[in-house]
Formats: structure tokens, sequence, C-alpha cells
């Protein structure tokens, strides 16, 4: 038995719902505040773009308990995943534990541990509550980053409209309008193709370098995750804490998956006439798997070749009256301007001695596992790191977290032992993963299954694999997980 916690969740997307989850079912008292008005994140309605849709097939987009429904597409719609993630928390009484439209402000840590935690709701009052833990659930996904240009003030006077992607809620801001996109994320080609099926007069993308994309079947035959979200394409990168047996093997492999990686190439340039469109990318593509690969948004390239949306390579130096002139010198006629520039990690909330502790002087944060810091015991962070399979990798980080505020752990480490494997894995990251350290070297991705295992063995699993063939060349399973998770020692908070 553990003492029952107050538990603070910021943020009820997936991640937040995967925490809350958790927490309750080991008999913590949880509360979720959740800034707008309704749950899902990126998903919830009024944040999403038309035709948004995972990047990841349902089956590896789902909780352990709650596979998606068999009537969803494969790469359900936002809309499909937003009443998903609301049938997740009715079923499992979340929704009692959800503040609505209450923003976290400011958490300061009480001596000798847990938090006071302001909130300010719409209306603009404030309030303080206590609480035992604090767990950052807001995801990468939390504060927009939406820069400004010279002549944008002007731009908007004389009618011209700038939007973040989130903004962009309805294919009528765009029609028979010349709409330029800024941007080469999934996001970016995304609203690109919207506003190109919604009647925009034009469609133009401004893009700095061209990516590497993967579509969402390979040859329009093979689902993607067959190729890349198994444990054999996992062991094409090098992995950390490899022993040296493992660094012989990946050096004897290593023309095979040059090779490897170099026919891959080549299958995505013919898939998509890269080469044609002057867009083929001169990073290596196994350089480019770092935190994320974006996947090729239906549609786009075709667009592309038939003219329907123009590409044009640099940003915007600054806005005229109609007008939006590139860095080389290129006018583009504009009535709306779609900035798809990402977001950014947003903890402003924590206090700077906090911050100062939990990240170094270069942004990387100290977090073993990716989930708590050896000198902020009371403080959790769930899916606060880019992953190929979020619901899967959140909800298994949640499991861990709860039982490593609770003391509960098989492997319960040390201060000393998180801080010594932090040292480690952060000097890896900065030699062998230099891509990596975006989002703060916060990434679980390509390394799933290795991320995973390291979950499940310091929960104290019992069952953790199923058989060799199946965890070597399928993708993750969440029933599998869930199965795990069932075979680890069960306690609760009295």
């Amino acid at each position: 038995m553990t003492t029952r916690k107050r538990v603070c969740v910021v943020g009820a997307g997936v991640s937040g719902l995967a925490a809350a989850n958790a927490f309750a079912r080991h008999g913590h008292e949880p509360t979720v505040y959740e800034r707008a008005a309704d749950l899902g994140g990126v998903w919830e309605p009024s944040r999403s773009y038309p035709g948004i849709k995972t990047q990841s097939p349902k089956d590896l987009y789902c909780y352990t308990s709650r596979p998606m429904p068999t009537g969803y597409a494969e790469w359900p719609s936002g809309r499909e995943v937003y009443e998903y993630l609301r049938g997740f928390a009715e079923e499992n009484g979340l929704m009692a534990h959800i503040s609505f439209g209450r923003s976290v402000v400011r958490a300061e840590r009480r001596e000798g541990g847990g938090w006071e935690v302001r909130t300010r709701c719409r209306n603009g009052g404030e309030a303080t509550s206590s609480f035992d833990a604090l767990v950052v659930a807001s995801g990468t996904f939390n504060e927009k980053n939406s820069p400004r240009h010279p002549g944008q003030e002007d731009f908007e006077t004389n009618g011209g409209r700038v939007l973040h992607s989130s903004e962009y809620t309805d294919p009528a801001m765009v029609a028979d309008k010349d709409v330029v996109v800024l941007g080469f994320s999934k996001s970016a080609t995304d609203v690109a193709v919207s506003a190109a099926k919604a009647g925009a007069r034009s469609v133009a993308i401004v893009y700095r370098e061209p990516v590497w994309r993967i579509p969402y079947r390979f040859a329009e035959r093979i689902n993607f995750k067959h190729i890349l979200y198994c444990r054999a394409s996992e062991a094409m990168f090098p992995g950390w804490n490899t022993g040296g047996a493992g660094r012989v093997a990946y050096a004897l492999a290593k023309p095979a998956i040059w090779a490897n990686w170099r026919a891959l190439e080549t299958l995505l340039d013919r898939q998509f006439g890269l080469t044609k469109l002057g867009m083929r990318p001169s990073v290596p593509i196994e350089d480019a798997i770092s935190c994320g690969l974006p996947i090729a948004t239906e549609g786009f390239y075709e667009m592309l070749h038939a003219g329907r949306i123009t590409a044009h390579r640099g940003t915007f130096e600054h806005y005229e009256p109609g007008t939006v002139v590139l860095t080389g010198g290129e006018r583009l006629a504009i009535d709306v301007a779609i900035q798809a520039t990402g977001w950014t990690l947003g903890v402003s909330y924590l206090p700077r001695d906090v911050l100062d502790t939990i990240r170094e002087a270069d942004g990387q944060y100290r977090l073993h596992r990716l989930a708590a810091s050896p000198d902020v015991p009371d403080l959790g962070f769930v899916g606060f790191n880019s992953s190929f399979a979020t619901v899967l990798t959140s909800e298994i980080s949640a499991e861990w977290l709860v039982r490593y505020m609770d003391g509960t752990l098989a492997r319960q480490p040390t201060p000393e032992a998180m801080n010594a494997a932090i040292d480690a894995h952060l000097a890896w990251r900065r030699r062998v993963r230099p891509a990596a350290q975006v989002y703060g070297g916060l990434c679980s991705a390509p390394y799933h299954f290795r991320y995973l295992d390291e979950l499940l063995a310091d929960i104290g699993c019992r069952e953790r694999r199923g058989g060799i063939l199946a965890e070597t060349f399928l993708p993750p399973s969440a029933a599998a997980y869930g199965r795990y998770l069932a075979s680890a020692p069960a306690y609760r908070a009295a």
C-alpha cells in the first residue's frame, strides 16, 4: 500500500487521459486542468483543420484496454479520434476529474515537496490548489509558434489574414482566395491539399528544405507499419547502452543497412517523382528519421505535378498589401497566409529554478525514461516526447510514472543512478544522434520497442514479449502490451 496522492495533470489530450487513468486506477486522486472547452488536445474539434487524420494506423493509435472501433478508417479522421478519446474518458470515469476552460498559469513547489498550482478560467478568475504531485501531459503541440514578419500589420489592415494552421478550421476561409502556406510539416501539406480541394484561387507552399516523406502505403499496397514499425527496422539504428557484441554485429551489418536505406530512397523518389519536382532531399533518410518522419499527405505530390499547388523554396521576407515577398525575391499573390510553423514546448508555468534543474544549457531535458527528474521527484512528464505510437508510449510511461512516484517499481532507481543514466543517454544523443536533439531531446522515436522494453522491465512485468518472429517483424500490438501490464505486480494506494 502507498499513500493516496492528490495529483495535478496538465492537459486532457491523449497523454493527459493516460496519466489521469493510471493514477486513478492505482487509487490516487487526479485533477486534470484543460484550457480548452473539451478534451482531445490536437484532436479537439475547434483545434482541428479540415482533413486532419492520424499518421499512425488505428491499431497503433489506441490504448491497451480499448481498440479503435472496427468501422473506423485505417488512419482515423480527427473527428473519429476525438470520439474515441471521449469514449475512453467516459468508460474510465475520467470526465469527473477534468476541469475544462482552466489554464495553469503558475506552479510553485512547496518546501518539503508538493505543489501550489494557480489556474485561470476564461472569465479571468484565478484559483490556487494544493497537490502532492504535478504531471505535465500537455505534449509537444502546446503553444503555437506564430512568427511575425515585416509588413504584417498593413497586410492585415488591408484585408489579408494570417492564421496558424490550428486556426484553419473551415474550408470556407480559403474559398476563392490566394493561399500561401508557410512550412513543410505534415500539417502544412495537409492544409495545402485541403485549400486546393476547397476551391482556393491558388495555393502555394513555401519551405526551406525538401524532406523525406513516407507514403501511407508503399507502392500503393504495403502499409508502412510493416516496413518501419517493427524491431527489425529499429535494429537498423545504433542503440544506446549497446554491449560489445551488439556493436560488432551492427558494424558487420552496416553495408546491408546502408543498401536498405538507399533502396528506400529510390522507391520514394519513384513513387512521388521527387527528382522531377526538384524536391529530392540531400540528407540521407536514416539521418532524417530522428524524432519523427512525416507521412505524405494523400494527393500532395500529385497536385504538385499537376500544378494545383506550387512549391517555393525559402521563407517569408515581408508582406505588402496583397503580396508576400520571399527571401529569394519571389513575390506571391496572397489573401490568406497559413502558418504551419509548429508548436513550442509549453512549460512556462514551472518556476525558473525547476526549469534550470530539469533542462541543460543547450535545451536538452534531464528526464529519466523521458518521464521523471531525479532532483524533482514529485514532478512527472507523460507524452512530453516525439513518438510514432503516442497513445501506447504515453500509456506505458504513465504506468511507469505512477509506480515511480509511489516507490513500487520493481527496479526503483536511486537519484544517483538516474542522473548517471541521464548523463550517459544525453552524451549518446549528442554523439550518435544529434538530429534527435529537437524537442529538447525528448524522443522515443524511432526506438519505441527499446523504450517500452525498459519501462516494462522497470515495472516488473513478468510477460514482456511474444514469439520471436512476431516480435521481430510485426508492429507493436496495443493488446499485447495490455497483457504485459496485466502481468505486473498489483497494488493500490490507501
